[in-house]
Protein backbone atom coordinates (compact mmCIF):
# COMPACT_ATOMS: atom_id res chain seq x y z
CA UNK A 1 0.00 0.00 0.00
CA UNK A 2 1.44 3.84 -1.34
CA UNK A 3 0.80 6.71 1.00
CA UNK A 4 0.51 9.99 -1.31
CA UNK A 5 1.92 13.01 0.08
CA UNK A 6 0.77 16.59 -1.77
CA UNK A 7 3.47 19.27 -2.26
CA UNK A 8 1.82 22.36 -3.47
CA UNK A 9 3.26 25.65 -4.05
CA UNK A 10 2.61 28.62 -6.39
CA UNK A 11 4.27 27.47 -8.77
CA UNK A 12 3.52 23.64 -8.17
CA UNK A 13 1.28 21.22 -7.84
CA UNK A 14 2.63 17.10 -7.36
CA UNK A 15 2.01 13.86 -5.97
CA UNK A 16 5.05 12.22 -3.26
CA UNK A 17 4.03 8.35 -3.67
CA UNK A 18 5.57 6.43 -0.67
CA UNK A 19 5.85 3.08 -0.20
CA UNK A 20 7.52 -0.68 -1.23
CA UNK A 21 6.82 -1.82 -5.16
CA UNK A 22 5.85 2.15 -5.91
CA UNK A 23 9.26 1.88 -8.20
CA UNK A 24 7.77 -1.11 -10.24
CA UNK A 25 4.18 0.13 -10.57
CA UNK A 26 5.27 2.96 -11.80
CA UNK A 27 7.78 1.12 -15.00
CA UNK A 28 4.49 -0.79 -15.51
CA UNK A 29 2.59 2.24 -15.70
CA UNK A 30 5.04 4.11 -17.76
CA UNK A 31 3.04 3.67 -21.44
CA UNK A 32 0.23 5.73 -19.94
CA UNK A 33 3.05 8.58 -20.77
CA UNK A 34 1.85 9.53 -24.49
CA UNK A 35 5.55 10.80 -24.99
CA UNK A 36 8.97 10.06 -25.47
CA UNK A 37 11.13 9.35 -22.53
CA UNK A 38 14.30 9.88 -21.23
CA UNK A 39 16.07 7.75 -18.42
CA UNK A 40 18.27 8.70 -17.09
CA UNK A 41 19.28 6.16 -14.73
CA UNK A 42 22.78 5.37 -11.86
CA UNK A 43 24.75 2.18 -13.44
CA UNK A 44 25.49 1.02 -10.29
CA UNK A 45 21.87 1.42 -10.05
CA UNK A 46 21.38 -0.50 -13.42
CA UNK A 47 23.55 -3.16 -12.13
CA UNK A 48 21.96 -4.04 -9.15
CA UNK A 49 17.86 -3.77 -10.05
CA UNK A 50 18.76 -4.81 -14.26
CA UNK A 51 16.20 -6.97 -14.45
CA UNK A 52 13.91 -4.33 -13.45
CA UNK A 53 15.28 -2.43 -16.10
CA UNK A 54 15.18 -4.73 -18.66
CA UNK A 55 11.54 -6.24 -18.34
CA UNK A 56 10.52 -2.66 -19.42
CA UNK A 57 8.12 -2.72 -22.36
CA UNK A 58 8.39 1.04 -24.02
CA UNK A 59 9.37 1.56 -27.67
CA UNK A 60 9.26 5.22 -26.79
CA UNK A 61 11.73 5.14 -24.16
CA UNK A 62 15.58 5.71 -24.30
CA UNK A 63 17.64 4.76 -21.18
CA UNK A 64 21.16 6.40 -20.73
CA UNK A 65 23.39 5.28 -18.13
CA UNK A 66 25.59 7.31 -15.53
CA UNK A 67 28.15 6.70 -13.26
CA UNK A 68 27.37 8.97 -10.96
CA UNK A 69 29.31 10.57 -8.26
CA UNK A 70 29.69 14.64 -6.75
CA UNK A 71 31.95 15.16 -9.94
CA UNK A 72 28.85 14.96 -12.41
CA UNK A 73 27.65 18.05 -11.10
CA UNK A 74 29.83 20.02 -13.29
CA UNK A 75 29.25 22.33 -16.14
CA UNK A 76 30.78 19.56 -18.59
CA UNK A 77 28.47 16.81 -17.02
CA UNK A 78 25.60 19.27 -17.50
CA UNK A 79 26.37 19.94 -21.21
CA UNK A 80 27.39 16.48 -22.13
CA UNK A 81 24.30 14.79 -20.68
CA UNK A 82 22.48 17.76 -22.43
CA UNK A 83 24.56 16.67 -25.87
CA UNK A 84 22.85 13.59 -25.69
CA UNK A 85 19.49 14.21 -24.64
CA UNK A 86 19.38 16.74 -28.05
CA UNK A 87 20.86 14.16 -30.17
CA UNK A 88 18.58 11.27 -29.19
CA UNK A 89 15.66 14.40 -30.72
CA UNK A 90 14.32 14.66 -26.99
CA UNK A 91 11.97 17.58 -27.69
CA UNK A 92 9.31 19.51 -25.29
CA UNK A 93 6.79 17.05 -24.99
CA UNK A 94 9.42 14.24 -23.43
CA UNK A 95 9.19 13.31 -20.18
CA UNK A 96 12.59 13.20 -18.27
CA UNK A 97 13.04 9.90 -15.72
CA UNK A 98 16.12 10.27 -13.20
CA UNK A 99 16.73 7.21 -10.96
CA UNK A 100 19.54 7.45 -8.52
CA UNK A 101 21.27 9.46 -5.42
CA UNK A 102 21.35 13.19 -5.06
CA UNK A 103 23.90 13.85 -7.36
CA UNK A 104 21.72 12.19 -10.31
CA UNK A 105 18.56 14.49 -9.35
CA UNK A 106 20.38 17.99 -9.06
CA UNK A 107 21.86 17.31 -12.67
CA UNK A 108 18.86 15.93 -13.97
CA UNK A 109 16.61 18.60 -12.42
CA UNK A 110 19.18 21.27 -13.36
CA UNK A 111 18.51 19.69 -17.15
CA UNK A 112 15.01 19.35 -16.66
CA UNK A 113 14.59 22.91 -15.89
CA UNK A 114 16.95 24.61 -18.67
CA UNK A 115 16.27 21.91 -21.66
CA UNK A 116 13.39 23.94 -23.64
CA UNK A 117 13.35 26.28 -20.97
CA UNK A 118 11.78 23.44 -18.84
CA UNK A 119 10.36 19.81 -19.64
CA UNK A 120 8.53 17.44 -17.49
CA UNK A 121 10.35 15.53 -14.92
CA UNK A 122 10.20 12.13 -12.60
CA UNK A 123 11.76 11.96 -9.77
CA UNK A 124 12.46 8.07 -8.34
CA UNK A 125 15.50 8.49 -5.84
CA UNK A 126 17.25 5.14 -4.80
CA UNK A 127 19.45 6.49 -1.74
CA UNK A 128 18.17 7.03 1.63
CA UNK A 129 19.50 10.67 2.10
CA UNK A 130 17.91 11.78 -1.49
CA UNK A 131 14.50 9.60 -0.28
CA UNK A 132 14.44 12.31 2.52
CA UNK A 133 16.21 15.51 1.44
CA UNK A 134 17.00 16.31 -2.08
CA UNK A 135 14.39 14.67 -3.67
CA UNK A 136 11.65 17.09 -2.14
CA UNK A 137 11.41 21.03 -2.53
CA UNK A 138 12.68 20.97 -6.51
CA UNK A 139 16.35 22.55 -5.80
CA UNK A 140 18.56 21.42 -8.63
CA UNK A 141 22.13 22.65 -9.13
CA UNK A 142 25.85 21.74 -9.87
CA UNK A 143 29.16 22.60 -8.27
CA UNK A 144 31.48 25.08 -9.13
CA UNK A 145 35.63 25.60 -8.12
CA UNK A 146 33.96 28.51 -5.64
CA UNK A 147 31.48 26.16 -3.65
CA UNK A 148 28.74 23.61 -3.51
CA UNK A 149 25.70 24.08 -5.73
CA UNK A 150 25.95 27.61 -6.07
CA UNK A 151 24.67 27.44 -9.89
CA UNK A 152 21.06 26.22 -10.21
CA UNK A 153 17.27 26.69 -10.34
CA UNK A 154 14.19 25.60 -8.34
CA UNK A 155 12.52 22.85 -10.62
CA UNK A 156 9.99 20.82 -9.01
CA UNK A 157 9.39 17.95 -10.64
CA UNK A 158 6.01 16.63 -11.54
CA UNK A 159 5.87 13.30 -9.71
CA UNK A 160 8.07 11.88 -7.57
CA UNK A 161 8.38 8.13 -6.16
CA UNK A 162 10.18 6.66 -3.26
CA UNK A 163 10.57 3.17 -2.90
CA UNK A 164 12.55 1.88 0.13
CA UNK A 165 13.14 -1.52 -0.88
CA UNK A 166 16.12 -0.10 -2.84
CA UNK A 167 17.92 0.57 0.33
CA UNK A 168 18.64 -3.04 0.62
CA UNK A 169 21.63 -2.22 -1.71
CA UNK A 170 22.93 0.20 0.38
CA UNK A 171 25.85 0.15 2.46
CA UNK A 172 25.75 0.78 6.14
CA UNK A 173 27.91 3.81 5.19
CA UNK A 174 25.17 5.03 2.92
CA UNK A 175 22.38 4.37 5.69
CA UNK A 176 23.95 6.26 8.37
CA UNK A 177 24.34 9.23 5.74
CA UNK A 178 20.97 9.29 5.14
CA UNK A 179 19.85 9.10 8.61
CA UNK A 180 22.08 12.20 9.46
CA UNK A 181 19.33 14.09 7.42
CA UNK A 182 16.28 12.78 9.04
CA UNK A 183 17.76 13.48 12.50
CA UNK A 184 18.47 17.35 11.19
CA UNK A 185 14.91 17.37 10.07
CA UNK A 186 13.71 16.26 14.02
CA UNK A 187 16.22 18.34 15.38
CA UNK A 188 15.41 21.62 13.78
CA UNK A 189 11.41 21.04 13.75
CA UNK A 190 9.98 18.20 16.01
CA UNK A 191 11.24 16.97 19.51
CA UNK A 192 8.64 13.87 19.76
CA UNK A 193 10.25 12.95 16.49
CA UNK A 194 13.72 13.10 17.63
CA UNK A 195 12.58 11.39 20.67
CA UNK A 196 11.25 8.34 18.29
CA UNK A 197 14.68 8.19 16.34
CA UNK A 198 16.45 7.73 19.17
CA UNK A 199 14.29 4.69 20.52
CA UNK A 200 13.82 3.53 16.90
CA UNK A 201 17.15 4.50 15.18
CA UNK A 202 18.66 0.48 15.28
CA UNK A 203 15.64 -0.97 13.74
CA UNK A 204 15.91 1.84 11.30
CA UNK A 205 19.33 1.15 10.20
CA UNK A 206 18.13 -2.61 9.51
CA UNK A 207 15.48 -1.25 7.36
CA UNK A 208 12.72 -2.96 9.21
CA UNK A 209 9.79 -1.79 6.95
CA UNK A 210 7.46 -0.06 9.28
CA UNK A 211 10.41 2.01 11.06
CA UNK A 212 11.97 2.84 7.81
CA UNK A 213 9.01 3.92 5.94
CA UNK A 214 7.53 6.16 9.23
CA UNK A 215 10.69 8.01 9.08
CA UNK A 216 11.02 8.65 5.58
CA UNK A 217 7.40 9.93 5.48
CA UNK A 218 7.70 11.94 9.06
CA UNK A 219 11.16 13.34 7.23
CA UNK A 220 9.48 13.79 3.92
CA UNK A 221 6.64 16.21 6.09
CA UNK A 222 8.80 18.05 7.47
CA UNK A 223 10.71 19.40 4.37
CA UNK A 224 7.82 19.82 2.61
CA UNK A 225 6.01 21.80 5.30
CA UNK A 226 9.10 23.97 4.81
CA UNK A 227 8.98 24.44 1.37
CA UNK A 228 5.46 25.03 1.14
CA UNK A 229 5.57 28.27 3.14
CA UNK A 230 8.81 29.44 1.93
CA UNK A 231 9.30 27.97 -1.83
CA UNK A 232 12.69 30.00 -3.12
CA UNK A 233 13.51 30.25 0.58
CA UNK A 234 13.04 34.13 0.60
CA UNK A 235 12.43 34.72 4.12
CA UNK A 236 14.26 34.30 7.56
CA UNK A 237 12.38 33.98 9.79
CA UNK A 238 10.65 31.24 11.51
CA UNK A 239 8.98 29.46 8.57
CA UNK A 240 11.84 29.71 6.51
CA UNK A 241 13.15 27.31 3.93
CA UNK A 242 16.70 28.22 5.07
CA UNK A 243 16.08 26.41 8.16
CA UNK A 244 16.58 22.98 6.70
CA UNK A 245 20.61 24.32 6.21
CA UNK A 246 20.66 23.78 9.49
CA UNK A 247 24.95 22.33 9.42
CA UNK A 248 25.02 22.85 5.56
CA UNK A 249 27.18 25.73 5.87
CA UNK A 250 29.73 23.59 7.39
CA UNK A 251 28.91 20.69 5.99
CA UNK A 252 29.26 22.15 2.45
CA UNK A 253 32.33 23.97 3.15
CA UNK A 254 33.24 20.71 4.50
CA UNK A 255 32.64 18.37 1.80
CA UNK A 256 34.41 20.87 -0.95
CA UNK A 257 37.34 21.44 1.25
CA UNK A 258 37.87 17.39 0.85
CA UNK A 259 37.18 17.81 -2.94
CA UNK A 260 33.78 16.01 -2.58
CA UNK A 261 36.26 12.51 -2.14
CA UNK A 262 34.13 9.43 -0.87
CA UNK A 263 36.34 9.43 2.47
CA UNK A 264 33.47 11.82 3.55
CA UNK A 265 30.09 11.66 2.56
CA UNK A 266 27.06 14.45 2.23
CA UNK A 267 25.25 12.95 5.50
CA UNK A 268 28.67 12.51 7.51
CA UNK A 269 30.07 16.13 6.12
CA UNK A 270 25.85 17.62 7.66
CA UNK A 271 27.29 15.49 11.06
CA UNK A 272 30.14 17.46 12.12
CA UNK A 273 28.34 20.81 10.78
CA UNK A 274 25.33 20.54 13.05
CA UNK A 275 27.37 19.82 16.00
CA UNK A 276 29.03 22.84 15.26
CA UNK A 277 26.27 24.35 15.02
CA UNK A 278 25.19 22.96 18.37
CA UNK A 279 28.11 23.66 20.22
CA UNK A 280 27.69 27.95 18.74
CA UNK A 281 23.78 27.58 19.83
CA UNK A 282 24.72 26.56 23.51
CA UNK A 283 28.11 29.10 23.26
CA UNK A 284 25.82 32.14 22.74
CA UNK A 285 23.34 30.63 25.65
CA UNK A 286 20.51 29.49 23.33
CA UNK A 287 20.26 25.99 23.38
CA UNK A 288 20.74 24.12 27.19
CA UNK A 289 23.58 22.54 28.25
CA UNK A 290 21.46 18.67 28.79
CA UNK A 291 20.11 18.81 25.07
CA UNK A 292 23.58 19.26 23.80
CA UNK A 293 24.79 16.62 25.61
CA UNK A 294 21.64 14.64 24.66
CA UNK A 295 22.49 15.44 20.96
CA UNK A 296 25.99 14.50 20.86
CA UNK A 297 25.22 11.67 22.65
CA UNK A 298 23.20 10.26 19.95
CA UNK A 299 25.63 10.79 17.55
CA UNK A 300 27.71 9.35 19.29
CA UNK A 301 25.50 6.33 19.59
CA UNK A 302 24.58 6.29 15.60
CA UNK A 303 28.00 6.24 14.97
CA UNK A 304 27.61 9.63 12.90
CA UNK A 305 30.83 11.80 13.03
CA UNK A 306 31.71 14.55 15.28
CA UNK A 307 34.64 16.32 13.94
CA UNK A 308 37.45 16.07 11.57
CA UNK A 309 40.66 17.50 10.87
CA UNK A 310 39.38 19.69 7.65
CA UNK A 311 37.76 22.41 10.00
CA UNK A 312 41.36 23.49 10.94
CA UNK A 313 42.22 24.05 6.98
CA UNK A 314 42.32 27.61 5.59
CA UNK A 315 40.60 26.68 2.68
CA UNK A 316 37.21 25.29 5.04
CA UNK A 317 37.31 29.10 5.97
CA UNK A 318 37.56 30.87 2.76
CA UNK A 319 34.59 28.90 1.55
CA UNK A 320 32.68 29.05 4.67
CA UNK A 321 32.18 33.25 3.05
CA UNK A 322 30.83 31.86 0.17
CA UNK A 323 28.23 29.91 1.60
CA UNK A 324 24.70 31.07 -0.01
CA UNK A 325 22.92 32.57 2.77
CA UNK A 326 25.82 35.28 3.45
CA UNK A 327 25.89 38.96 2.82
CA UNK A 328 28.73 41.76 2.87
CA UNK A 329 31.22 38.72 4.03
CA UNK A 330 29.31 38.15 7.25
CA UNK A 331 28.20 34.35 7.47
CA UNK A 332 24.92 33.77 8.65
CA UNK A 333 23.92 30.50 10.37
CA UNK A 334 21.38 28.34 11.35
CA UNK A 335 21.13 27.14 14.85
CA UNK A 336 19.15 25.97 17.82
CA UNK A 337 16.92 27.83 20.24
CA UNK A 338 16.00 24.18 21.49
CA UNK A 339 15.85 20.46 20.01
CA UNK A 340 13.09 20.74 17.71
CA UNK A 341 13.28 24.46 17.46
CA UNK A 342 15.78 26.25 15.01
CA UNK A 343 16.16 30.03 14.24
CA UNK A 344 18.35 32.29 11.28
CA UNK A 345 20.98 33.84 13.05
CA UNK A 346 22.77 36.77 11.19
CA UNK A 347 26.14 39.04 10.50
CA UNK A 348 28.83 36.56 12.02
CA UNK A 349 32.43 37.29 11.64
CA UNK A 350 34.53 34.75 10.22
CA UNK A 351 37.12 35.72 12.57
CA UNK A 352 34.92 34.65 15.72
CA UNK A 353 33.78 31.14 14.18
CA UNK A 354 37.30 30.34 13.40
CA UNK A 355 38.70 31.35 16.94
CA UNK A 356 35.66 29.40 18.68
CA UNK A 357 36.19 26.07 16.38
CA UNK A 358 39.78 26.16 16.93
CA UNK A 359 39.42 26.72 20.65
CA UNK A 360 36.33 24.22 20.83
CA UNK A 361 37.82 20.88 18.75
Amino acid sequence: MFKTLRLKTKSSDYPIKIGYGAFKKFINDLNKFKCKKYMLVDSTVYKKFKLYFKNIEDKDLFLIKIYASEKIKSIESYWKITSILLSKNIDRSSLLIAIGGGTIGDVSGFIASTIFRGIKFALIPTTLLSQVDSSVGGKNGINSKFGKNLVGTFYHPNIVIIDPFFLRSLSFKQIKSGYAEILKHAIIDDEKFYKWLKNNFKNLFKLKKKTITYAIERSIKIKANFVMRDEKESLENSSSRALLNFGHTFGHALESTNNYKSTLTHGEAISIGMIIAVKISHHLGKIPKYQLEDIIEHFKKCGLPRSNSLIKKDKFYSLLINDKKNQNKKINLILLSKIGKAYYAKNFKLTDIKNFIFQTY
